[in-house]
């Protein structure tokens, strides 16, 4: 039995010696060299039309998203709405109909009314271009801001302006171009606050003229323990219901910004 072991071990190292010995038995592979490009040429890699990622648009989204309530606020025709509407309520005697949830979702629809063809036109020059990828972010940008630029240098008042740029210390602007961002939002808010309260003003009077005729006939028939505002709500209301009131309240507020 061990001879029989010792001539297996024997023949095995004899056919690897074999093996090992045969010419090109352990050579590596050639590698084989590159083959140059039929048709000689440059490569030319232009990254400015491209399409922008999915990811830099959800971030673009988030931010705007982020900073919506302040755009919405200081950049559009809600600041003025509100506080117009706000006015009215207080001018009828009511504190909390109707409630300020109302109010706002009120403003906030008249203001996408409002803004409507400024906002068709931003999406049409800026943000489907950058995402089509046929505008640069900057050139985008610029674009995109101009119709709510205009939208606010037409509703804003010169005096606002000149106000803005002397506090900054900045040389007036030659043109309306020259208006920067910084300058121009503060001063359209302003002018925004200013206009409703001339509106709120012109509301009040009436209602007004309504709080001293009914206190007057409190007073001549001695009734002086009693409240004037308790009686003169219901013909307050009665008023603003025959006339209108809301109505013209949002015919005049949209007809401000034609």
């Amino acid at each position: 039995m061990k001879t029989f072991l010792a001539l297996v071990l024997v023949s095995l190292a004899i056919g690897a010696a074999v093996v090992l010995d045969a010419p090109g038995a352990m050579a590596a592979p050639t590698p084989t060299p590159p083959v140059a490009p039929s048709v000689p040429g440059t490569v030319n890699v232009n990254l400015s039309g491209s399409k922008p990622s999915n990811s830099i648009v959800i971030l673009i989204a988030l931010t705007v998203l982020s900073v919506a309530p302040a755009l919405l606020l200081m950049c559009t025709a809600f600041t003025k709405v509100f506080v117009v509407l706000s006015i009215t309520r207080n001018a009828l005697g009511l504190t909390n109909v109707p409630p300020n949830q109302v109010i706002a979702g009120l403003a906030l629809f008249l203001s996408l009314f409002i803004m409507g063809p400024t906002l068709s036109k931003m999406n049409t020059d800026g943000v489907q271009p950058y995402l089509r990828g046929d505008k640069s972010q900057s050139v985008a940008f610029k674009d995109g801001v101009q119709p709510l630029r205009e939208f606010m240098l037409k509703h804003t008042r010169k005096d606002e302006i000149a106000l803005f740029t002397k506090v900054a210390d900045k040389p007036l602007p030659k043109n309306r171009d020259d208006v920067a961002l910084s300058t121009l939002v503060p001063a359209f808010v302003l002018s925004e606050l200013r206009a409703a309260f001339i509106i709120g003003f012109v509301i009040y009077i009436p209602f007004l003229v309504i709080d001293m005729v009914v206190s007057a006939a409190l007073m001549s028939l001695g009734m002086m323990m009693l409240p004037p505002v308790t009686v003169s709500l219901p013909f307050k209301m009665l008023l603003f219901v025959l006339v209108n009131g809301w109505g013209l309240i949002v015919t005049s507020l949209v007809a401000s910004y034609r």
